[in-house]
């Protein structure tokens, strides 16, 4: 096979000469192969071109032609050998590999789906999404994505379900970061937006649309299996789960507490809108503050039709009755209206604070006689512990080395230890010795024992110093890449 620069100069020996043999020794080949290569070209055939040679399976291209169309290019090539195996086919699989892939090849260029490129227009469009969440205390949670388009601003809230009543309260909490609501959202075809489709075409939830009239929005969704039709939202998804949910790429540890994860979240939200959009080249927080002016104005009372019953909140023990059940909520809601509903097993409070609706309480559904009351609803002075203030600046010194130190001092209070004021004072001078953090650890190790003498003190610190040197790890003998002497213990001797 002659390359590209040998056909060009046997073409231009030719149109010199015009003989085939003459131009055949002028480009050191046969006049054959002149005469072959000025034929093509006078065909417009490309001279460069190998002649296709005759294969097995051309035999049985028009079959697997019909099995792409039929699959709408999803059929595997596995199943197609199976197939032509059953029809004569003698080949190896290989062979159906290639063939199947040049016909999905050209399958997908005359069904290829060409995208306009979307100019998103400040205040019109807001797409949200969900995305599993990490799991607390032995359940899941899920992750709401919100993006809106124009200044690619991005919200994250962690949230236990999915139902109507938590989507009305994300979208609330979600315009109020905004500062305003767009004219749009975009989502999918749950259960919770679209109901049915009647020729092809969404029948909206009710509920979904009696909140989007309440706040001035329309909520739209996308093509059914489509999620290039709200790529924004979900590459929003993609980078929440990435960060938030611990797993190997991130190394985040687990959750101790579902305010850790909120505020997990608020933490991504922050960063990933303050920093620099590579396709706009503008940052989002500020971007927003330009796309607030195009948002519409936000109702001063967030929707709570979807909630639930209602309850008030008793004015002393912060407590609701559900069912002639008493549940408790945040003490900061005393005397105030909350939304309560059952999710499955649960019991969801909803409640307004600073203005938007979240939820405030989750009970596991109890009976009559068997109240549900949590500890985290009450400071220390409600649920009668009687907190350490100080009066004086020796009170006030010792109490800031940490919670250690109030643990110390509440348990020698309440044994009726002598002296405390001249430990305290000890403590205090052993704190700028040896420093805050071992002494604050030692006082709190002290009053879980329940050790109080002049001594005590000191001999937990020497414990604690000689544990954690203890703790460092060493090579010893056994393990030292150094020679050892053994070699030389018979040198001198009798061989």
């Amino acid at each position: 096979m002659k390359t590209n620069e040998e056909i060009m100069e046997i073409l231009a020996a030719y149109d010199l000469t015009g003989s085939y043999r003459r131009a055949a020794e002028l480009a050191g080949c046969d006049h054959h192969t002149v005469r072959r290569y000025v034929l093509l070209r006078g065909t417009g055939a490309d001279p460069a071109a190998r002649a296709e040679r005759v294969k097995m399976i051309d035999v049985f291209m028009p079959k697997i032609e019909e099995l792409v169309e039929e699959s709408r290019g999803r059929i595997g090539a596995d199943q197609v050998h199976k197939k032509l195996a059953a029809m004569g086919f003698t080949g190896t699989d290989r062979t159906t590999r290639r063939a199947v892939s040049a016909a999905k090849h050209s399958y997908a260029s005359g069904h290829r789906r060409v995208h306009r490129p979307w100019i998103p227009e400040p205040g019109l469009w807001l797409q949200w999404d969900w995305g599993a969440g990490p799991r607390l205390d032995g359940r899941d949670t899920s992750l709401w994505c919100a993006w809106l388009a124009w200044s690619r601003y991005r919200v994250v809230i962690p949230v236990q379900d999915k139902t109507i009543p938590t989507i009305a309260a994300c979208l609330d909490a979600t315009f109020r970061i905004l500062g305003g609501v767009p004219t749009y959202c975009l989502t999918d075809n749950e259960r919770t937006v679209t109901t049915e489709r009647i020729a092809t075409l969404p029948v909206r939830n009710p509920d979904i649309v009696a909140i989007g009239r309440h706040y001035g929005t329309v909520v739209r969704t996308c093509r059914p299996y489509d999620p290039a039709s709200k790529g924004g939202v979900e590459n929003t998804v993609k980078i929440a789960r990435r960060d938030l949910v611990p797993a190997e790429v991130n190394l985040r540890p687990a959750y101790a507490s579902w305010g850790e994860l909120e505020e997990a979240c608020d933490a991504f939200t922050a960063q990933v809108n303050a920093r620099l959009h590579r396709e706009t080249r503008k940052i989002p927080a500020q971007a927003l503050a330009q796309e607030r002016q195009r948002l519409h104005l936000l109702p001063e009372i967030p929707y709570t039709a979807a909630f639930g019953q209602t309850r008030k909140v008793h004015d002393k023990e912060a407590t609701i009755k559900v069912d002639e059940v008493r549940y408790s909520v945040p003490s900061t809601l005393a005397g105030q209206r909350v939304w309560v509903r059952y999710h499955g097993r649960d019991l969801v409070v909803i409640g307004i604070v600073d203005g938007t609706a979240v939820e405030v309480a989750r009970h596991v559904r109890s009976t009559p006689g068997n109240p549900c009351i949590h500890d985290e609803h009450y400071p220390g002075s409600a649920r009668g512990l009687q907190a350490a203030r100080p009066t004086t600046a020796a009170e006030e010194e010792f109490l800031a080395l940490g919670p250690g130190a109030e643990a110390w001092l509440s348990e020698a209070a309440a044994s009726g230890v002598r002296l405390i004021a001249t430990r305290m004072a000890e403590a205090v001078a052993l704190a700028k010795l040896r420093g805050t953090g071992q002494v604050d650890r030692a006082l709190g190790a002290a009053a879980l024992a329940g050790r109080f003498a002049a001594a005590d003190l000191r001999s937990i610190l020497d414990h604690q110093a000689h544990h954690d040197a203890e703790a460092v790890a060493r090579a010893g003998e056994e393990h030292s890449l150094q020679p050892g002497t053994g070699a030389w213990s018979g040198f001198g001797g009798h061989p």
